[in-house]
C-alpha cells in the first residue's frame, strides 16, 4: 500500500521517520503532493535557466524571483492552500516553456529529462505529483544529501526573498540556487560531490544572510539594545507575525493615527530593535511567545493577525480568529484573506485596519519587559567590555543557542539547560528558540545580559560575525579555539541553512536537537559526525559535563 504522502523535512516528522497520511504540521496529503510538484517545476525552470546562463546569456529577474518565492512557498508551515500552490505551479510551467522556447531559438541544447518533457497540464498535476516526491530517489544516502541541499536552498530562498522586498538582490545566489537544483536533478553526482555541494550551499547561505543583514540595516538602522514591552495597551491592536520587515514598515505607516496599536508576534519580535521603527508611538510591544502557541494567543489577542511568512498553525474548526487571519507573500491558508503585493512592492492593509477598529483590545497574558537587540553592531560596540570580561574570567564561555522552537515536550531541555548554566556563561541566541529562556531571570555579568538576542533566525549571521571578530581580537588561528559552545535547536529549513553556513565557516562540534533530522540517513549522519563533529543533544546534566561547564 502506497503512502498518501511522504514528508520528512521538519523536526516533527512522524515517529522521527516521515509523515505519510497527514503532516504533523497540519498539511493535508494533497497539499504535500502539490508542494512536491512545485519543487519539481522549480527544478525544471532551473534546468533551462542554468543552460541559458552557461551559454553566456542573462536570466530575467522574473525567473529569479519566481524560483525564490516558489522555494519559500514549500517551507514548513508556510502554505496550506492547494489552489494558491497550483497557481504557482502554472506560473512555473509558463516560465519553463518560455525559457525552453528561448533556448531553442538560440540553439542551446537542453538535457533530456521528464521535468522538461512533461506537458504541465493542470488535469495531470495530481498524477505527476505522485511520481516526483521525496521517495522517487531510491538510494537512501543520495536522497538524504539531495534533500539536505534542497532544504538548505529553501532556507536561503527565505532570506533572499526578504532582501529582495527591500530592493537588494544577489545574482550569484540565484545562479547557484538554480545550478544546484539542475545538478541534483540531471547529473549522477557521487556522494563526495554531493557533500561538496552541501558545503557550497552553506557558502551561499552566508552570502544571502549577509545580503539581508545589509538590506535590513540600510533601511532601518542597526539593531540596538532595547527593552520590549510584553504587556498590552487599552486600544484595539493588530498582531503581525513572521519575518518580513518591509511588511512591518507598510503596516506601521498605514496604522499611524488610526487609533490602532501594532504588536509583534514570535519571530517578528526583533523589529523592535531597529531604530527606524521606534519612531512609531503605536508600535507598543510583543504579544505572546513562539509560533506553536498561536491558537491560544491569537484567541486572546482579539484583533486581526497578519502572517508575512511562516509559521502558520492551522486553526481549529472551533477557532474564533480564523476570520480575522490574513496571509501574504509565500503564505496561504484556505478560507483566509490573502493580501497581495502591488506593482510598487507594497501592501494595502485597509481591510485589516477596518476589522481592527471593531475589535476589543488584546487580553493581557503577561506583563513586563524583555531585552534584545544584540546583533553584531551592538555587540561589537560593547567589544572592549566583552573582551575585558573574557580576559578576567568573568565570562568563561559563550553558548550559542540559536534556532527554532517547537511544541515537543523534549524542547523543555533548552529551558532547563539555560537555567542550569553556570553564572559565568553568556547565551548568544537568535530565532524563536529564545522563547524557551528569554523571559527567565538569568541576570547579567558586569552589565552584560546573560542572554544576548541577535534577532531573527537569519540574524544567526550576526553570531558568525561576532565569532569571527573575537577570533581576530584574540589572535586565534581557528574559530573553534574560541570559548564558544554550539547547542542549537532546529525545526525547519531556515535552521538547515544556518547549520550549513556554520559548517562552511569551519565550525565543528555543533550539538543539534531535540532530534537529528529524519532526512539524514545513517550513512550521511556518519559523514556529518566524523567530518564535522555534528552530535545530538543528551540530558542537561550529561551535556553540561560534556561541554566542560560542570565537573
Amino acid at each position: 500500500m502506497s503512502n498518501a504522502m511522504f514528508c520528512f523535512q521538519c523536526q516533527e516528522a512522524n515517529k522521527g521517520v516521515g509523515c505519510t497520511i497527514k503532516g504533523v504540521c497540519g498539511k493535508e496529503a494533497s497539499t504535500a503532493m502539490y508542494l512536491d510538484l512545485l519543487k519539481f517545476v522549480t527544478k525544471a525552470v532551473s534546468i533551462v535557466s542554468t543552460s541559458i546562463r552557461e551559454a553566456g546569456n542573462a536570466i530575467d529577474t522574473e525567473v529569479n524571483h519566481w524560483v525564490t518565492e516558489a522555494l519559500f512557498t514549500t517551507i514548513t508551515n508556510a502554505n496550506f492552500d492547494d489552489d494558491a500552490i497550483q497557481l504557482r505551479i502554472a506560473k512555473g510551467i509558463a516560465l519553463r516553456n518560455k525559457l525552453m522556447a528561448q533556448a531553442q531559438s538560440e540553439g542551446i541544447s537542453l538535457p533530456q529529462h521528464e521535468a522538461l518533457s512533461w506537458d504541465g497540464q493542470p488535469e495531470g498535476y495530481a498524477e505527476q505529483a505522485k511520481k516526483v516526491g521525496v521517495l522517487s530517489e531510491q538510494n537512501e544516502d543520495v536522497r538524504s544529501l539531495k534533500e539536505l541541499i534542497i532544504y538548505g536552498l529553501t532556507g536561503m530562498a527565505a532570506y533572499l526573498d526578504h532582501a529582495m522586498r527591500l530592493g537588494f538582490d544577489n545574482e550569484a545566489c540565484h545562479s547557484f540556487t538554480q545550478e544546484a537544483l539542475r545538478d541534483i536533478t540531471v547529473k549522477a553526482l557521487s556522494a563526495d560531490e554531493l557533500v561538496a555541494l552541501v558545503l557550497r550551499t552553506g557558502e551561499y547561505g552566508v552570502h544571502a544572510m549577509a545580503l539581508l543583514d545589509t538590506a535590513n540595516t540600510t533601511k532601518y538602522g542597526h539593531p540596538e539594545m532595547t527593552k520590549v514591552n510584553i504587556g498590552v495597551g487599552t486600544r484595539p491592536g493588530i498582531l503581525i507575525s513572521g519575518h518580513d520587515l518591509h511588511d512591518m514598515e507598510d503596516l506601521l505607516k498605514q496604522t499611524e493615527g488610526t487609533g490602532i496599536d501594532v504588536y509583534t508576534h514570535s519571530e517578528m519580535l526583533p523589529a523592535h530593535y531597529y531604530p527606524e521603527f521606534k519612531k512609531y508611538k503605536h508600535f507598543v510591544g510583543n504579544y505572546g511567545n513562539a509560533w506553536w502557541q498561536q491558537r491560544e494567543e491569537f484567541t486572546s489577542f482579539n484583533g486581526p493577525i497578519v502572517f508575512t511568512t511562516n509559521c502558520i498553525v492551522p486553526p481549529l474548526k472551533t477557532s474564533t480568529y480564523k476570520d480575522r487571519m490574513f496571509t501574504s507573500n509565500a503564505t496561504g491558508y484556505p478560507g483566509c484573506k490573502y493580501i497581495p503585493t502591488d506593482e510598487n512592492g507594497h501592501k494595502d492593509y485597509s481591510e485589516v485596519i477596518a476589522i481592527a477598529k471593531t475589535c476589543q483590545p488584546p487580553t493581557e497574558i503577561e506583563r513586563g519587559e524583555i531585552i534584545g537587540g544584540f546583533a553584531h553592531n551592538q555587540v561589537l560596540a560593547l567589544g572592549d567590555k566583552v573582551v575585558e570580561n573574557v580576559k578576567s574570567g568573568a565570562i568563561r564561555r559563550f553558548i550559542v543557542m540559536s534556532g527554532c522552537d517547537g511544541r515537543m515536550k523534549s524542547r523543555d531541555y533548552y529551558t532547563e539547560f539555560a537555567k542550569a548554566l553556570p553564572k559565568d556563561t553568556v547565551i548568544l541566541t537568535s530565532g524563536c528558540a529564545k522563547y524557551r529562556y528569554n523571559k527567565l531571570p538569568l541576570g547579567d555579568i558586569n552589565g552584560i545580559p546573560r542572554v544576548l538576542d541577535a534577532g531573527q533566525c537569519n540574524d544567526s549571521y550576526s553570531l558568525a560575525v561576532i565569532a569571527l571578530k573575537l577570533k581576530e581580537i584574540f589572535q586565534l588561528n581557528d574559530i573553534n579555539e574560541l570559548p564558544i559552545t554550539y547547542n542549537i535547536a532546529w525545526y525547519e529549513q531556515k535552521a538547515v541553512i544556518v547549520l550549513l553556513a556554520l559548517l562552511y565557516l569551519g565550525v565543528k562540534d555543533i550539538h543539534l536537537g531535540p532530534t537529528l533530522p529524519a532526512f539524514v540517513s545513517p550513512g550521511v549522519a556518519k559523514v556529518l559526525i566524523e567530518n564535522f563533529g555534528i552530535a545530538s543533544i543528551g540530558s542537561v546534566e550529561d551535556d553540561l559535563k560534556k561541554f566542560g561547564l560542570v565537573s
